[in-house]
């Protein structure tokens, strides 16, 4: 488990998915995720598979966020794509009520600094809609910096779309150069 100031991340449990399912129905949340939620049983398969994950290389994965009073505010999570462990991707989705104080930096942050200070990791990335100002600023706010705009193609285009998606990165050696409180 990590803890922020306001926050506690905690591994991600079976017993979550009653939390995840609410938050992937939620419209606001999902405005910028070209994704339909799953049913309850692939959800929960999804559960399933993140949890191997977690136990095949400990401290990667989804992560529940909880304030200090255990009230549930959303997930982050260090997923790991092709490069592997070295370079895992930073994501988050917070309940709107949440959203505008600070959480998701907050909590972005800490699974940063847990990336290279306990894993080990050469870099961070995170990826989101150009459009997506809001989650742009959070990879900033954690350290990642702009890296290149990319073009994907999709079915069904969220309005946006033609704008691209926006790779973020930071380095080990960028991180141990930041100022913490930069964020």
């Amino acid at each position: 488990m990590l803890t922020t100031e306001r926050m506690r991340l905690r591994h991600l449990r079976s017993a979550d998915l009653d939390l995840l399912d609410e938050l992937n129905h939620d419209p606001d949340v999902m405005r910028y995720i070209d994704w339909q939620p799953p049913s309850r049983e692939a959800l929960a398969a999804e559960i399933a598979e993140l949890l191997a994950v977690s136990e095949n290389h400990p401290g990667h994965g989804r992560f529940i966020a909880e304030d200090h009073n255990g009230v549930f505010l959303g997930w982050f999570g260090l997923i790991l794509l092709a490069d592997g462990p070295s370079a895992p991707s930073l994501g988050y989705r917070l309940r709107p009520a949440h959203w505008g104080r600070g959480l998701a930096s907050e909590g972005g942050r800490a699974l940063v600094d847990h990336a290279f200070n306990s894993l080990g990791a050469e870099r961070v990335t995170a990826d989101t809609m150009f459009v997506n100002a809001a989650s742009r600023r959070v990879m900033e706010k954690c350290g990642l910096r702009y890296r290149r705009t990319f073009h994907q193609r999709f079915d069904n285009p969220l309005p946006g779309t033609e704008h691209g998606e926006v790779w973020y990165e930071v380095t080990r050696d960028e991180w141990a150069r930041s100022d913490p409180r930069d964020g």
